[in-house]
């Protein structure tokens, strides 16, 4: 195709760090977060957890910290899991001491926060000896009194504020591995504070709406939201705060990137609401689809369209593509051509097995070592190999 609207997605120039084995940053890729919900202390549940996240395509898992029986499981944590760990840190500034001791990749702290200059310069310390970078979370809920004193209730020039004056405390101490969020439950709020603190300074953002809600409410909230700063460029890795487990925290932060074209991974359902024109039943399939297709890692796109209306023609822009027909007989077509009709009967189970046949065939065609670079703008012609290996 040669429309392609999200090319026109250009990405502020951040300086880059790196969280473990993901760099963050630059040209890195947008990076996917979550964060476990289990007591800490307990490594098996927060181990389970993190796994299911990864199965869902996390990059960087936060752990939080309040105690020391936390930060004693975080080394069991951090050996048993395949994706670099950020330690959450509130106030105790010994935790974040023995996190970087026992292997955390980043540190979530507020410098303020801390106490002194002198326990700040410990977990600077502390971060450098043991290859850790940090992220300044600044939060509207938790702002400095003196914030508070001078500009009566959080706004935007408050949370950038509040973010440069932490920033400043590790810059002091010629810390420079760190990025910083400036979260709202706010969405307007959470965006102008993002944009007024991506034009004040080059650090890495991490972006998120903080607080957003349920699983319903809260996607709709981060969409909005991360959408916006996405599409203009804005944030270097995201996460989506739900009231929900954290796998779906994952799905939905890489549906919005899938939306936005900025990354691929896994199978990109095109399906219709349905009508009475459906030659199928429409929900029913997509969501058994849904399911059954979770484990494709692979970037494919499929289009499940009830009828003839649409089907054809969104059939055209996916790498496989089914169109409801009459009489129980629906059209099938691949790399946008008309391939061949099925029946209704094992429709789910059909479709299933071409998807991983066409995974198949792309994972064959990508390089010996099964590793390709990750895409943050376009999608390959429909049947044409991917260029992008699994995440």
């Amino acid at each position: 195709m040669s429309y392609r609207p999200y090319q026109q997605i250009l990405r502020r120039k951040s300086r880059q760090i790196r969280v473990g084995k993901v760099l963050v940053g630059g040209d890195a890729p947008i990076s996917v977060q979550t964060m476990t919900n289990t007591p800490t202390e307990d490594a098996a549940a927060t181990i389970a957890q993190i796994r299911r996240a990864e199965l869902a395509g996390v990059d960087i898992v936060r752990v939080s910290c309040p105690d020391e029986a936390s930060t004693a499981a975080l080394a069991e944590i951090v050996r048993e899991v395949n994706v670099p760990i950020v330690a959450d840190i509130h106030f105790h500034y010994k935790r974040a001491l023995e996190a970087a001791a026992a292997g955390a990749a980043c540190l979530r702290i507020n410098p303020g926060n801390i106490g002194s200059k002198e326990r700040v310069k410990e977990v600077v310390k502390a971060a450098r000896d043991h290859g850790c970078s940090i992220r300044i979370g600044v939060n509207a809920g938790s702002l400095e009194r003196h914030l508070l004193e001078k500009y009566g209730e959080p706004n935007p020039e408050a949370l950038v504020e509040s973010a440069l004056w932490h920033a400043a405390h590790l810059q002091e101490l010629d810390f420079h591995e760190f990025k910083i969020s400036v979260k709202a439950s706010d969405v307007f709020l959470a965006v102008a504070a993002y944009q007024q603190l991506a034009e004040a300074c080059d650090h890495p953002l991490h972006i998120g709406i903080t607080e957003a809600g349920g699983k319903r409410t809260g996607t709709v909230k981060s969409s909005i939201g991360l959408g916006s700063l996405l599409w203009a460029g804005i944030g270097d890795t995201l996460r989506v705060s739900l009231s929900a487990e954290p796998e779906e925290e994952v799905h939905v932060g890489w549906d919005i990137l899938k939306s936005l074209g900025i990354r691929h991974r896994g199978v990109k359902i095109i399906s219709c609401p349905s009508c009475a024109r459906q030659g199928f039943n429409v929900i029913e399939t997509v969501a058994a689809l849904e399911e059954r297709l979770a484990h494709i890692e692979v970037p494919l796109s499929l289009s499940i369209i009830g009828c003839v209306v649409n089907g054809p023609g969104e059939a055209l822009m996916t790498d496989i593509g089914v169109t409801g027909g009459g009489n129980g007989r629906h059209m099938v077509y691949a790399a946008g051509k008309t391939d061949h009709t099925m029946g209704q009967e094992g429709m789910v189970d059909h479709i299933v097995g071409l998807v991983e046949a066409k995974v198949a065939e792309i994972k064959a065609a990508m390089p010996k070592d099964g590793a390709a670079a990750d895409n943050e703008g376009g999608h390959p012609a429909p049947g044409a190999p991917s260029k992008q290996a699994a995440e």
